[in-house]
């Protein structure tokens, strides 16, 4: 009882905060970037609130630490370090800059104004429309396993309650609503994750620090790694870290940002906030092999499946036998979390094809108002369409990794040549872009092959290799716009350069 309590009072807040805050978004500009007026914190927490969500908590971090153990903090370090401090520092300020100046509120038209390219601008918009869906996906699976290990309701019934939520919010008032509502949720995240360290920690299954100790010198705690090992972990690293920086949804978040001093205050709040939420996470994930024997995961393989996985994390909550009101927190955690980035994918992908593509190109005379009921409908079926992939067999750790790695491999390499460099071209950044789309391509569509029945060894070790691919198309586009800007004189002309 005192779980649903819990989970109920926060409910009713963030209602009470959509209603109060929807009445101030007015203008398309309110809806997507919140009318240019966010201070540090509230750009920050939106930020982190938007980058950690149940498929951090529950997917990678039981996916981790199955697989390396203690090693698996690496990326909640990695998260931190290069996802939040180096994403911050580098990209922030001149990103900020650059849609002030040039009236920008969508990535797609980052590239559209900097390269001069309409088509650019299409094909972005559908490639961010239609590949956040597997991302969105992620989110509602990780609570699906949350709502089965600790709070024994049937999936289905609890992801179509998310949904229903993350519709009115993003109905009430999108940008405004999310980024007031993220600075509340990234509070509750922020608490929620020292509380549960501290209970984990302490629970007869860790025992306390000399249980630590222990378990960091068995073989299970900091387990010797082949290199082929290594390579997966450093893949899984790199792509939940630099993946953020061609991510619409993070980029977006620099949009809004009031002045130059607010984005350089926000490195500091987002770093902290990366350390915190990710790296406790992550360590939390790691301590799996404390909870359970191989036996035990050889059952929960049996019970789930492929995706047994997804379920370590909630198992090791409901075992650790912490207090009722701590496990509503912990639940509330988690909700918080994924609503926050659920609305953030919604609302990106939204506004990418009803500003960019509708309004954009097929119907310009599209009037304002229009436009916000267009973007808003748009979002009640993106989350449906959402809540339907996710029903799907695939692993949490897999549909992230597609997603982030065709969107980012894509369009990481030509965003920050628009930020840094006057000698990228159209067709570069065109080059860049092809390169990275069809490299991350291929596990996606291994995967979807193994859908119809194909069991060939080397599709379906195609298909588990997303963070692999993802890390490769990012490399292999910026390397591509590299040697096309150092080969040409550009189109680039922004003067924040």
């Amino acid at each position: 009882m005192v779980k649903w309590i819990t989970i109920a009072a926060y409910v009713v807040l963030l209602v009470a905060v959509g209603i109060v805050t929807g009445r101030k978004s007015k203008s398309i500009a309110d809806l997507t970037v919140g009318g240019r007026n966010a201070g540090a914190w509230l750009s920050a927490m939106s930020y982190g609130a938007a980058y950690f969500s149940a498929v951090m908590f529950v997917g990678y971090a039981g996916s981790t630490g199955y697989s390396f153990g203690l090693w698996g903090i690496l990326a909640g370090l990695g998260n931190a370090v290069f996802g939040s401090y180096f994403a911050w520092k580098v990209l922030a300020r001149r990103t900020r800059r650059l849609s002030h100046e040039l009236d920008i509120k969508t990535m797609p038209q980052i590239f559209e104004k900097c390269y001069g390219s309409e088509k650019m601008k299409i094909f972005s918009c559908i490639v961010i429309f239609v590949f956040m869906v597997p991302y969105s996906a992620s989110v509602y699976k990780g609570l699906g396993s949350v709502s089965k290990v600790l709070l024994g309701i049937d999936d289905t019934a609890f992801m179509i309650i998310i949904a229903v939520l993350a519709i009115v919010l993003l109905l009430l008032g999108g940008y405004l609503v999310q980024a007031r509502a993220d600075f509340i949720q990234g509070i509750i995240m922020m608490i929620g994750v020292s509380l549960l360290i501290f209970f984990v920690i302490r629970s007869d299954k860790v025992g306390g620090a000399a249980g630590l100790v222990e378990y960091a010198k068995s073989a299970e705690g900091l387990p010797q790694l082949g290199a082929s090992q290594w390579l997966a972990l450093m893949s899984t690293v790199l792509m939940t870290s630099f993946g953020t920086w061609g991510l619409p949804q993070m980029v977006s978040k620099y949009f809004g940002i009031r002045d130059d001093g607010q984005a350089k205050r926000g490195i500091t709040i987002s770093t902290i906030f990366g350390f915190l939420v990710a790296g406790g996470g992550y360590f939390i994930g790691s301590l799996c092999h404390r909870f359970y024997t191989e036996a035990d995961f050889a059952a929960m393989s049996d019970s789930h499946g492929s995706t047994f996985k997804d379920f370590i994390v909630p198992y090791m909550l409901n075992d650790s036998k912490i207090p009722e009101v701590l496990l509503g927190v912990v639940i509330v955690l988690l909700l918080a979390a994924s609503i926050s980035t659920l609305c953030s994918v919604t609302l990106t992908a939204c506004s990418a094809l009803s500003l960019d593509f509708i309004k954009g190109t097929v119907k310009k005379e599209m009037s304002e108002k229009s436009a916000k009921i267009l973007m808003k409908a748009l979002c009640v079926v993106f989350v449906i369409v959402s809540y339907v992939v996710a029903n799907s067999n695939t692993p949490i750790l897999d549909m992230m990794s597609y997603s982030w790695g065709i969107i980012s491999g894509s369009f990481f390499a030509p965003y920050l040549c628009s930020l840094y460099s006057k000698k990228l071209s159209k067709g570069g950044a065109w080059a860049g872009i092809l390169t990275g789309f069809f490299t991350a391509l291929i596990p996606a569509v291994s995967k979807i092959i193994t859908m119809f029945g194909v069991t060939n060894n080397a599709v379906v070790s195609l298909a588990g290799k997303g963070p692999h691919f993802a890390c490769l198309a990012m490399v292999l586009s910026l390397a591509v716009c590299a040697v096309c800007a150092a080969a040409g004189k550009g189109t680039v002309s922004q003067e924040n350069k």
